[in-house]
């Protein structure tokens, strides 16, 4: 008896420690994303800083009129003028990956992919290629460090964050200053062209130092998740040929990609786009499996029961979503990557609200959900129509959770350049290898 007494005891000294850390974790993690966008911004900004954030692009709780100018700047006018430019960035982008004599990190290149985006068409900065590179090096580095404990000591990971913040801050003030100054022939309205003009409407005209914040954290909300997203859609175009194959019959049956295989000319419309229904089942099943960010976390208004356990009002409450997308009762054989599973046959994520929810769910959803969406939209229709890319390693690599979700060597790919009738064109060293003697 004595020995099941100290046995009891000793597990329940366990399950305490455990659940302590837990709590622990829960706690540092929450101060971690308010860090986060806290590392965004000077001191000196009025911006509210949002909260509750699971790291998805704006999400959280801002002001009402800063929460209006997001609804204009993700709206459908702006996204169908946004759209010819992040076509643009994307062609331009999966060429130079082309003509690569050797494989690319795709999760490397797609978030310089995603910060060009950024850069090129949510802002409107003509930066020169050279300065963006070296902008792009900083911000990197500011990244890596935004999640540095706050310990200002010199060679800290929280002092290189602040001083690549600075630098970048300082290129970023450049770059507003000349836009300002230069607004004709300009032929679509920007974010940060809206985010301006709305302030002015609401008269809260912003100062330098909160442009240069709402800047940096619209580049921020761009970046990490989308080029995660995009990195997982292009390694489940590989694994699953047969899906690469099913996307391009539907291209041509909507005449973008004509019958011979070569891609049509002219730029792609929202109304083109929302009519490729399989495009749109590979886009959410890419994001029903591969969810960038883990969860969020939200503050309780009202005291309820779950699961016979009382969750009082003020209380801070962690939700997953990957755990939801692999639990939930809807989703059949949930580890297989099956875009049909989205198709009006089936519909699987019909039954309930909350089942399926890449971009967090209720009144705090992603407002930048749909410009995340477009974007990956038209990477597909890219990749699809106008490239060819094979892996370049053995096999496919793990997947890491952390930051968020990507592959542990960034997915080796090499791609390669397309003649008049969608065959690769091999670099010159290669074609005399493969030619027959």
């Amino acid at each position: 008896m004595l020995f099941e007494g100290l046995e009891l005891v000793s597990a329940l000294a366990t399950l305490a420690a455990c659940l302590v850390s837990v709590t622990l974790l829960l706690a540092v993690s929450q101060q971690l994303w308010q860090l986060r966008w806290a590392a965004t911004r000077d001191k000196s900004c009025k911006l509210p800083i949002p909260k509750g954030s699971m790291g998805f692009p704006l999400i959280g709780e801002t002001g009402h009129w800063l929460l209006q100018v997001f609804s204009k700047i993700f709206s459908h006018e702006a996204l169908q003028s946004y759209l010819p430019k992040i076509q643009l960035v994307i062609q331009d982008t999966l060429r130079a990956w082309s003509s690569h004599p050797e494989a690319i990190n795709v999760y490397q290149e797609t978030q310089k992919l995603t910060f060009r985006m950024a850069i090129r068409v949510l802002l409107g900065f003509s930066i020169p290629e050279e300065d963006l590179g070296h902008l792009f090096e900083v911000y990197q580095q500011f990244v890596e460090n935004v999640f540095s404990l706050p310990v200002d000591l010199p060679f800290s990971g929280y002092r290189r964050g602040i001083q690549a913040r600075q630098i970048l801050q300082k290129g970023l003030e450049k770059a507003i200053r000349e836009k300002l100054q230069c607004t004709q022939g300009k032929d679509y309205s920007d974010a940060l062209d809206i985010l301006i003009e709305s302030s002015k409407e609401h008269g809260k005209e912003m100062t330098m130092q909160e442009l240069k914040d709402g800047t940096l954290e619209l580049i921020f909300a761009a970046y990490a998740t989308t080029a995660s997203a995009s990195t997982s859609l292009i390694m489940q175009l590989l694994k699953h040929p047969a899906v690469l194959e099913k996307l391009r019959e539907e291209l041509r049956a909507q005449g973008i990609l004509h019958s011979g295989g070569c891609p049509c000319e002219g730029t792609l419309r929202l109304d083109t786009l929302s009519g490729l229904h399989y495009l749109d089942c590979v886009i959410k099943e890419v994001m029903r499996l591969f969810t960038p960010i883990s969860g969020g976390y939200r503050t309780v208004l009202q005291t309820f029961e779950l699961d016979g356990f009382q969750i009082p009002k003020g209380w801070s409450v962690m939700y997953s979503i990957r755990d939801t997308h692999d639990t939930a009762p809807v989703f059949k054989d949930v580890n297989v990557f099956d875009p049909d599973r989205f198709g009006q046959a089936r519909s699987e994520d019909k039954d309930g609200r909350f089942h399926y929810l890449p971009f967090g769910g209720g009144v705090r959803t992603c407002l930048g959900k749909h410009l995340a969406k477009l974007f990956l939209k038209v990477l597909a229709v890219e990749l699809a129509s106008t490239s060819r890319f094979e892996l370049a390693t053995r096999t496919f690599p793990r997947i890491t959770l952390v930051p968020v979700l990507h592959p542990v060597d960034g997915l080796s790919v090499k791609f390669f350049g397309l003649d008049s009738n969608q065959n690769k064109i091999l670099p010159e060293t290669e074609a005399m290898l493969s030619a027959t003697v």
